[in-house]
């Protein structure tokens, strides 16, 4: 599933493609939104925002009196795609919603989990009321990262366990976890209450500059350098841009110990125990 880097960057070239356009055709393939489409018509495509993994896309008419707004969340199989007007590309995939503009559409395939709202109903959608902060945002500072590991809620629980909540901090899933607790030098069953003042900070830390650099390096959490390095001498992308997610057998960058995987909280969590000690 796609975590909260590849949604903003996601919503970042929708915006490039149809903020400021006005709709002139909109399409929902869900029956019970139907209801909707002819409302969204000659409004105009005001801002996307990313609540961690679901985008809110904002519309309004000429005079702003009126808003809407839709909620997609991609989930497993969702995908955008960005065409100029009449030029769809070949794709099996299922339409869900369609948004056209004179000059560019914005097409969501697969996708089931979407819904109209007006402005005051965004904040109580299900999904997005039970969000922590998103750990992309600037509102989300070293402080308060620490404040949350270190709160009652959190404290005595296992670290690879809450990572992934929403409610700890919207946007992180299975590989910035991975990433995060192999950076930080932390296995996944240790809780804050059994670390040092430096390891909290360390892993605080981390948390907010991993997803920052995937946003900004095409989802990239290994060393920039060394994955430079790797792709020069023919790695791919995906090869390339992990210290541990994936990486089951292969060598540790760090100290050449072999990296495993090991079940935590449900998932895969890929790491390396000579440097997760």
């Amino acid at each position: 599933m796609p975590e909260g880097p590849e949604t903003r960057r996601v919503a970042d070239k929708l915006a490039s493609a149809i903020v400021g356009k006005k709709v002139i055709k909109l399409m929902f393939a869900q029956p019970h939104l139907k209801q909707w489409q002819a409302a969204f018509n000659n409004m105009t495509v005001a801002s996307l925002d990313t609540y961690g993994k679901a985008i809110v896309t904002r519309f309004v008419d000429s005079d702003r009196s009126k808003a809407l707004n839709i909620y997609t969340h991609n989930q497993l199989y969702g995908r955008w795609v960005i065409c100029a007007a009449n030029q769809v590309p070949p794709t099996k995939r299922q339409l869900r919603l369609g948004i056209y503009t004179r000059e560019q559409w914005a097409l969501l395939y697969s996708a089931s989990d979407i819904f109209v709202l007006s402005d005051k109903e965004v904040p109580e959608h299900p999904f997005i009321k039970k969000l922590g902060r998103d750990v992309l945002s600037a509102e989300t500072t070293l402080d308060y990262v620490i404040d949350r590991l270190l709160s009652a809620t959190y404290r005595k629980r296992q670290i690879g366990g809450f990572l992934t909540e929403q409610s700890f901090l919207a946007g992180l899933g299975n590989y910035l976890r991975c990433e995060i607790l192999f950076v930080a030098g932390i296995l996944p069953w240790r809780k804050p209450v059994e670390l040092q003042k430096q390891q909290i900070q360390k892993l605080a830390e981390t948390i907010l500059r991993l997803p920052r650099q995937a946003y900004q390096s095409e989802s990239i959490t290994n060393d920039l350098d060394t994955a430079k390095t790797l792709m020069a001498q023919g790695s791919s992308l995906e090869e390339a841009r992990f210290w541990v997610f994936r990486r089951e057998g292969l060598k540790c960058y760090r100290c050449g110990n072999l990296i495993i995987s090991k079940k935590s909280a449900g998932q895969v969590c890929y790491l390396c125990e000579k440097c997760q000690k």
